[in-house]
């Protein structure tokens, strides 16, 4: 019975499905300056090859170590732009990013596997390619071993020399209570649209949540738009509020890039208030709705959302550096380390 309502909840908005394309128009991607799709042609011509046949033999082994990977890519870019901040390890300056609550369930196999590429890759071609460039091609080559969409990704970045205060990551990345105006206004500031808000959220189409990050919806008092067969199958994963298990993101396929995420918030079975509430507000219902009914626009939009996102306030040309370890910066005050522009490597520049 439920099931059959299910299917006649997604049949019936799916009849909408003209009226809602015109909020899932992809836009081409823009490209910032300093980076470029061949970045790396002549220094490192191996590197995307390098990087995906080694996330093959590990998806094989644990397909969940993609999502890891995917929100380490997020989490690194949401807070102070994609320069590798969130692999660094604290130091006497203070606390790193990953000692802030949001960061503290990042999984520790994801950082140990961006370190292990950026290895690989220096083993191949010397010590170009920055870390921040090699997270970016992980979270890409994770979501496309994983089902998803293959998408190029402008490269160049340059790892940054320090970490976000616990504050500023807080501040910058919304939490699983938020609902669509928190979304919408967070994300707003760093230039996403409804759209593109929509798009990224998909990314939890793969992954866990801890009951933590969701029992606020059971506890005291049972969230009414949750569906109850959901809701009483979540209460036997976590008992009681401070319950320490996880449980699948997606519903329906749990380790599958894919579009059934949007099918499950239109079937009131989205795990976190951030997830639910984008198909329960007005401005976004109709975005959900055609990703739900259509995985080609999905992948479209989500593609043009995370490139975009990839591109935030990066650091190129002369900034930063090139870590010799993602964990750390290099050692000492300034260091000689090669400048790569548009794929080409220029004479030694001194980079602080």
């Amino acid at each position: 019975m439920a099931s059959s309502i299910s299917l006649l909840l997604f049949l019936s908005s799916s009849l909408l499905l003209h009226s809602y394309f015109q909020y899932a128009e992809a836009q081409p991607a823009v490209v910032a300056d300093g980076l470029s799709w061949s970045f790396y042609n002549s220094s490192c011509p191996n590197l995307e090859s390098i990087v995906r046949k080694q996330l093959k033999k590990v998806f094989k082994n644990d397909i969940g170590q993609a999502a890891g990977l995917l929100r380490l890519h997020f989490h690194d870019c949401f807070v102070q732009g994609c320069d590798g901040s969130v692999l660094l390890d604290g130091s006497a300056s203070g606390p790193s990013e990953q000692t802030a609550p949001p960061n503290l369930s990042l999984r520790a196999e994801a950082f140990k596997i961006i370190d292990d590429l950026r290895r690989r890759v220096h083993k191949k071609c010397g010590g170009v390619v920055s870390c921040a460039d090699i997270l970016a091609l992980a979270s890409r080559d994770s979501i496309f071993l994983s089902g998803g969409p293959d998408y190029n990704v402008p490269l160049g970045r340059r790892d940054g020399l320090d970490f976000a205060t616990i504050a500023a990551t807080l501040a910058n990345l919304p939490a699983p209570s938020s609902n669509t105006t928190t979304l919408l206004e967070s994300l707003g500031t760093k230039g996403f649209t409804a759209t593109d808000v929509v798009a990224l959220s998909g990314g939890h189409t793969i992954g866990i949540g801890h009951c933590s990050s969701f029992t606020g919806r059971l506890y005291p008092n049972q969230d009414p738009i949750m569906d109850k067969t959901f809701a009483r199958n979540l209460k036997t994963i976590c008992p009681a509020p401070n319950s320490s298990n996880t449980t699948q993101l997606d519903l329906r396929s749990p380790d599958v890039f894919d579009n059934k995420y949007y099918v499950d918030l239109m079937n009131r079975q989205g795990l976190f208030t951030s997830d639910q509430d984008l198909y329960q507000d007005s401005r976004t219902r109709g975005i959900v709705t055609s990703f739900a009914v259509n995985q080609t626009i999905f992948f479209e939009n989500f593609v043009t959302a995370v490139v975009k996102m990839s591109q935030l306030n990066v650091l190129t040309g002369a900034q930063g550096e090139i870590r010799a370890n993602c964990s750390a910066r290099n050692s000492g005050s300034l260091l000689l380390s090669p400048v790569v522009v548009a794929g080409e490597e220029k004479e030694l520049r001194w980079a602080v």
